[in-house]
């Protein structure tokens, strides 16, 4: 994996990650495809808005299909027939995320399997394993991501584990040859919940092992929009300019823009697809609930001017008919919509730093964001 910063704007970069599986320009919104699918979306269709990367979910794959499934498949690009590149996180997320079902302990995590009961424990070198059997192109390495909000002493002891598991998970790495005929790159994970020290200590201590690339995670779990902003501010600094850093699971379109200000290249998050799959579809002037009664005679697109084949063919009123009648097509033309939205959004970011007005570009869109903001959210959704 390569990685290049053609242009930078105040802190805002543009830059090139190149993969054998292809090119991405940065900022990039990953589309979430935790069971080697995108929700919803084809993968002809992710390919039509302009996806160029998506994420899977180590922890997910492991249980079901199973690495011996993909292993024998040819590896995840050719199991789920998508040939650009691919991240998968580490499980670490399910590690805060199925608290009820697991332990943590200096060795990995033990946890009991949320589809059959069975156990299992994961081992810093065993997501390894995991993710040259899956073969994606970006792996990252087993962490622990702490609950908000978390007492200083609990995040000190957890981030001392996590960058323990980190020196495990590069000797792992260097030890375990990849399966396929293609390259991986392994990036670190900065945690330290809210608390700047050890957000810091983490940064330094993950940068000495060289890594790839670098993440922020353990953020957007509860904790305020503007101390999710400073951690951010904090960390930055002691992030190598010329590695990728990657801001885990943030996604809301304010989100993304603040953190691309502050250095950020790359995002993943379920909101596009979740929220569209309930209703929720983004706009230029904030989101609008397609179920509410004042879409009936609406026959303009979802959105003016969007690319996507839901905005091109279709109705609010059409695409609101199909929700109220639970069509899984309102699913994937809601889902298509938000991820264009989304993927054209961080596009035009690039853009505005390229030609160095992203601060003039950011302010005009956070401001047409506030538009609407869904006025009409408490409105009636049926007759």
């Amino acid at each position: 994996m390569k990685f290049e910063v053609c242009s930078t704007d105040g802190r805002a970069r543009a830059g090139i990650l190149t993969t054998d599986h292809g090119i991405v320009e940065t900022p990039m919104f990953m589309p979430v495809g935790t069971r080697a699918t995108v929700k919803a979306v084809e993968q002809r269709e992710l390919i039509e808005i302009g996806a160029h990367i998506i994420l899977g979910n180590t922890y997910h794959l492991y249980l079901r299909p199973g690495t011996d499934v993909i292993e024998q498949a040819g590896g995840l690009h050719r199991f789920m027939n998508w040939y650009k590149p691919i991240l998968t996180d580490s499980g670490g997320f399910q590690v805060f995320s199925l608290s009820d079902l697991r332990e943590i302990s200096p060795q990995g995590v033990r946890f009991q399997s949320h589809l059959d009961g069975s156990y299992h424990f994961f081992t810093p070198s065993k997501v390894i394993a995991i993710q040259r059997s899956l073969g994606s192109d970006i792996m990252m390495v087993l962490d622990e991501c702490t609950p908000y909000p978390c007492e200083f002493e609990y995040a000190q002891q957890s981030n001392e584990q996590t960058i323990q598991w980190a020196y495990e998970s590069k000797e792992a790495f260097a030890k375990q040859p990849p399966l396929y005929d293609h390259s991986q790159a392994l990036f670190g994970i900065v945690q330290g919940s809210v608390y700047p020290e050890i957000r810091i200590r983490s940064a330094v201590e993950l940068v000495k092992l060289d890594f790839d690339g670098y993440a922020i995670g353990g953020l957007a779990v509860g904790e305020p929009t503007e101390t999710l902003y400073s951690i951010v501010d904090v960390t930055e600094p002691y992030l190598p300019a010329n590695k990728p850093r990657y801001l885990m699971g943030v996604g809301l379109p304010e989100n993304i823009l603040e953190a691309i200000e502050r250095g950020i290249d790359m995002f993943d998050c379920v909101i596009p697809t979740r929220n569209g799959r309930n209703g929720m579809l983004f706009t230029n002037h904030g989101i609008l609930n397609i179920k509410n009664a004042r879409y009936k005679y609406d026959f303009t697109p979802i959105q003016e001017g969007c690319p996507c084949y839901a905005c091109q063919n279709f109705t609010r009123a059409y695409i609101r008919h199909l929700f109220l009648l639970k069509e899984i097509f309102a699913l994937q033309l809601a889902s298509i919509h938000n991820l264009t939205f989304f993927l054209y959004l961080v596009h035009e970011a690039r853009n505005a730093i390229l030609q160095h007005r992203f601060q003039q570009w950011k302010q005009q869109i956070l401001e047409n964001l506030k538009v609407q903001q869904e006025t009409n959210i408490n409105e009636r959704s049926y007759e």
